[in-house]
């Protein structure tokens, strides 16, 4: 056996005991910490050799990593840790687990230089302060030695069990067969053309409508993958939870042709969704379920290990049986399991686990994107950040002890941004400096504190802290692709507060190392058209593979007319009213049954609903309302039975605009009243000036292509199957035009063409 595992990896395993405790927070980001890294080194002499490559071997376990720091001429070897706060909180298991990894590297580096004794040496570094702390121990090689063993033989049971299971698991592999007697019509040209992308290591984009088993066919091909192209993880990456069950119901329908299927899949959820006692802090003091996780973690650990598929259910009935946060036991799981079922987020944001992970133990990973037209927001989302004067002054009301004098000086600086400010938005490409600087003396005032007695913290000033925090990491990161904007309103009294905003517009720079770091990442969705939108804003190698599929329908299954007579912009709004009604009253007379009704707002959806209402009574109607509930939503799919008969009114680019599936007669038509272009305002128009200035067409940027996009998007729920039949009616004069109907899927066929 040769079973190869990081440094970091092995003593994770080993040397983790105790409570779970996340007190020692918040800890310093990625980026925070190369940079820290990178400062340290630059301090040590000019014969300190950084990032010094090494690796070992004990009875078939290969161990390898990189020390951070190594200084020949004291014969001393560093472990660099980057911190916030007070070190004489940090939790003894997070110290007794740095001290292994520095003694482990400290005999790789012995046992490859032949040398009897080194020094080992912690090196702590205060990112806020710039501050050293150095903790160093004399060791022997014999005594290294020793300690590295009993590391080893921790782990070597389980690494060997780890290698058993992976050449099963490479055998099931090369035997698996498709689980169906054929593909669907374009489900074989995406699999062929991701498995030839995979192993030629490189990303694609692929553009394929629903009706052809998108899901299978991505994930299919890369398990065939994973063996000739030496993958060690599969990340299947959602927007929303809908498209995590479909790719659990997929790897069911693909692993169920093995009896005893080796693969390991596991589904990664949020942290507010998986905890069990959401009053509790996290840690032994205040939830069970992280007092003594370490120590119940090796039985929870083997347990889940038996169990081919880990979803949410099945994750949460095995922690909890072993007393131990099923959040957190997810974390642990990630390391040991093949494919991953995760949102965005996970592989994307800036402190992405599976990212990190990916990182830290080398991994050659594959990624697919589901439904990739969202991570051009979502991608926004993960790199903005906001903050609200009106937190501000509710917090200087409660009066928090020892923070009044700063954050009064905090809010004169939020004033000064706006004193001569004569608009309600004002954006910028400059960050505001005095603003940060009282800022982050508040955030240091408040970690403080934190040190002192985390406990006795007041809810809102956590609350601000976090959101503090955030605002200051995005300003790291601020540059031409960023705007940073101050939005005045009146608040009580008519005193003027203020939001302020640090905007991503542009997510390519943040976004295209994550592509690069993979083997292959597989951007999917029925909407990537025009690809060089989505290419350009999220960072997609310039050798990016295309593959548009052809769709398994046919013309005439879908009726698509364009009610061009009709203008529903805004100032034309009231007159399209009566139009919109008739024509939804004429199709629906024309043919009776279930149809979907798409508006640019609430307030326009419920105007025409209440004149259909008032001029056709006997057509049952129902309507989405702001801030459904998953209940709410449930009760709304739930009108749709087939052979049903009735209008559903929602908002273009809302819940029920992507993502449904209402297949048959469940419903059999659909009417767009709007082009779906982004309200026009002054932050819309701040992005299409900085898209213009970037790629030179600012108005398809930022309205035009995300607009008629989720007109797509909405259409495709109408045609689910060969099978289906339907009618589409497009009202907007603004359908008719050339490069509106240029983006149009190439199947449609509009009537009268």
């Amino acid at each position: 056996m040769t079973y190869t595992v990081a440094v970091r990896a092995l003593c994770e395993f080993s040397a983790k005991v105790g409570d779970l405790d996340l007190r020692f927070t918040p800890s310093p980001t990625a980026q925070e910490g190369i940079a820290g890294h990178r400062r340290v080194v630059a301090r040590r002499g000019a014969g300190y050799q950084s990032e010094v490559a090494l690796q070992g071997e004990y009875q078939g376990l290969e161990v390898r990593g990189r020390a951070d720091g190594y200084d020949p001429a004291a014969n001393r070897l560093e472990e660099i840790k980057t911190h916030r706060g007070d070190l004489a909180r940090q939790p003894g298991n997070h110290r007794q687990l740095h001290w292994a990894q520095a003694k482990v590297y400290a005999w790789l580096l012995c046992q490859a230089r032949q040398l009897d004794s080194i020094e080992v040496a912690l090196v702590y570094l205060d990112v806020d302060s710039d501050r050293q702390t150095v903790i160093s121990e004399q060791h022997t090689a014999t005594d290294l030695q020793r300690f590295f063993e009993s590391q080893c033989r921790c782990f070597l049971a389980w690494a060997q069990a780890q290698e058993r299971r992976l050449a099963e698991r490479d055998r099931d592999l090369k035997a698996l067969g498709f689980p169906y007697p054929q593909f669907r019509q374009g489900q074989r040209q995406l699999a062929e053309t991701l498995y030839k992308a995979v192993s030629t290591g490189r990303c694609l984009m692929a553009q394929a409508s629903t009706g052809i088993g998108k899901t299978l066919g991505t994930l299919f091909p890369l398990l065939k993958a994973m063996v000739p192209q030496q993958l060690d993880k599969l990340f299947f990456l959602t927007a929303k939870t809908p498209g995590r069950a479909l790719a659990l119901d997929a790897l069911r329908q693909v692993t169920e042709a093995t009896p005893q299927p080796a693969l390991r899949t596991l589904e990664l959820i949020a942290r507010d969704k998986a905890c069990e006692h959401p009053g509790s802090a996290c840690h032994g003091e205040s939830c069970p379920l992280a007092r003594g996780f370490y120590d119940r973690l090796p039985a929870a650990r083997e347990a889940a290990a038996q169990r081919p598929l880990l979803d949410r259910a099945g994750l949460r009935e095995v922690a909890l049986a072993h007393q131990v946060c099923p959040y957190y036991l997810g974390q642990e799981m990630a390391r040991w399991v093949d494919v991953l079922v995760a949102d965005y987020n996970y592989y994307f944001d800036a402190h992405a686990l599976l990212h990190a992970l990916t990182q830290a133990n080398q991994w050659r990973v594959a990624v697919l994107v589901d439904e990739a037209h969202n991570l051009v927001e979502r991608g926004r989302g993960m790199y903005s950040a906001s903050l609200d004067q009106g937190q501000l002054q509710a917090l200087r009301q409660g009066k928090p002890a020892g923070l009044g004098s700063a954050l009064g000086r905090l809010n004169r600086q939020w004033n000064a941004l706006y004193k001569a400010q004569r608009a309600p938005y004002e954006a910028s490409d400059q960050l505001p400096g005095a603003f940060l600087g009282a800022l982050q003396q508040c955030i240091g005032l408040i970690q403080a504190r934190l040190e002192q007695a985390p406990g006795e913290m007041e809810p809102a000033v956590l609350q601000f802290y976090f959101q503090a925090l955030q605002f200051n990491r995005v300003a790291e990161l601020f540059d031409e692709h960023f705007i940073f904007d101050v939005s005045v309103r009146s608040g009580p009294r008519k005193r003027r507060l203020a939001t302020l905003c640090l905007r991503n517009v542009i997510p390519a720079r943040l976004l295209g190392p994550r592509m690069s770091a993979a083997r292959s990442v597989t951007l999917f969705s029925a909407t990537l058209n025009p690809r060089h939108f989505y290419a350009d804003l999220l960072g997609m190698p310039a050798d990016t593979a295309w593959l548009e599929v052809s769709a398994p329908f046919r013309a005439e299954q879908l009726q698509v007319r364009i009610a061009s007579q009709v203008c529903t912009r805004y100032r034309e709004r009231h007159a399209s009213l009566a139009p919109i009604v008739e024509l939804i009253a004429e199709q629906y007379r024309r043919a009776p049954g279930n149809y979907l009704a798409f508006f640019s707002s609430f307030e326009y959806l419920g105007q025409v609903a209440a004149l259909l209402a008032e001029r056709y009574p006997t057509i049952p109607r129902w309507e989405q309302a702001p801030g459904m509930d998953e209940g709410a939503r449930e009760a709304f799919l739930a009108r749709f039975v087939p052979d049903g008969q009735g209008v559903g009114f929602a908002v273009l680019g809302g819940a029920f605009g992507e993502g449904v599936d209402l297949p048959g007669t469940r419903l059999i038509g659909a009417f767009v009243a709007t082009l779906g272009l982004p309200q026009v305002n002054p932050v819309n128009e701040q992005f299409k000036q900085r898209l213009g200035r970037q790629f030179g067409a600012g108005f398809d940027y930022a309205y035009l292509y995300p607009g008629v996009r989720k007109v797509i998007q909405a259409a495709g729920r109408v045609i689910r199957g060969d099978q289906d039949q339907g009618v589409l009616l497009l009202i907007d004069e603004r359908f008719a035009e050339p490069r509106v109907r240029q983006m149009f899927p190439g199947w449609w066929q509009v009537a009268g063409e």
